[in-house]
């Protein structure tokens, strides 16, 4: 594969957190820019994806900054995914949504954010399992930010019923209540753990959004092997979690005779998202976003 060139035509994209040490997304990035390399002359497709650790205080002075030397568009990750919204002057009506801004763009001197997140979670359902999901019902573990995408995905995708899981009350109220002037108010409804139990049958697609099953603690899962063992054969598990591969959650449901999937491919398909945002081109190089990152983690040996 061609190394692009960095010269001062070069245009910036890029990642913001705090850390962002951590970030796969400019090996995937840089990745499908270099494979685009040839079809630079015709249609200047001349960028380089840097990682940008910029501490939450100095958020605002950033932006402003990437303005004045003229970044042409940026991911958002933890924890500025909310913050950046008042810097912005418009965000889209699924960020609104979700409450959370994970890609922006430099649009007529502007700062325009949206959210990539979500079709990052329901394109491997979409290309995997063709599926009529109106007769479908969705159960997610955890209440967090990650969550917020995973339920304006199902909604996409007109699940029939979508059920939020978490532990803390206050927070599982906060959640449902954020809703309330949306059209996922419908068929939205929040549960704590202990009614997992006759939840877990029902499941046609169970995702994980909780950090539980992350590196190091490896051997943790959200569910007791008990809580899985009621899980349909027929039914979708579906990990947020990329690493390890397979996490104990989705062991516990291969165990079941479900069907799996892991957050790999979500991180690969709204990183495609962004780009084509960016680039303004629908040709992106997926395949090869996809093998750089799993030969950097070693999954391709």
């Amino acid at each position: 594969m061609t190394k692009p060139l960095i010269t001062g035509k070069t245009k910036i994209l890029g990642v913001i957190g705090h850390p962002v040490e951590h970030s796969l997304s400019p090996l995937m990035h840089n990745a499908a820019l270099a494979q685009m390399v040839e079809d630079i002359a015709q249609l200047g497709l001349d960028y380089v994806y840097l990682p940008f650790p910029i501490e939450p205080q100095n958020l605002a002075v950033a932006i402003a900054g990437f303005a004045a030397v003229g970044v042409v568009g940026f991911n958002v990750t933890i924890p500025h995914k909310q913050a950046i919204i008042p810097l912005l002057s418009e965000i889209s009506p699924l960020a609104q949504s979700v409450g959370a801004v994970n890609t922006v763009t430099r649009q007529n001197n502007q700062w325009v954010g949206t959210n990539t997140d979500v079709e990052g979670f329901i394109v491997p359902l979409q290309t995997t399992y063709h599926q009529d999901w109106s007769q479908k019902i969705a159960v997610i573990l955890g209440n967090g930010g990650a969550a917020r995408a995973v339920v304006a995905g199902c909604h996409q995708l007109g699940f029939a019923e979508i059920h939020i899981v978490g532990r803390n009350h206050e927070k599982l109220t906060a959640f449902r209540n954020s809703w309330s002037n949306s059209p996922l108010n419908e068929n939205l409804q929040v549960h704590e753990w202990l009614e997992l139990p006759k939840l877990i049958p029902q499941a046609d697609l169970l995702v994980n959004t909780t950090p539980i099953g992350m590196y190091p603690k490896i051997n943790d899962s959200p569910l007791s092997a008990e809580e899985m063992s009621s899980l349909s054969p027929n039914a979708i598990a579906y990990d947020l979690i990329y690493i390890p591969q397979p996490t104990q959650f989705l062991q516990q449901a291969q165990k079941q005779g479900a069907i799996t999937i892991d957050g790999l491919e979500m991180l690969v398909q709204q990183g495609v998202a962004a780009l084509k945002i960016w680039l303004q081109r629908e040709a992106i190089p997926v395949d090869v976003m996809r093998q750089a990152l799993r030969k950097h983690l070693g999954l391709d040996m």
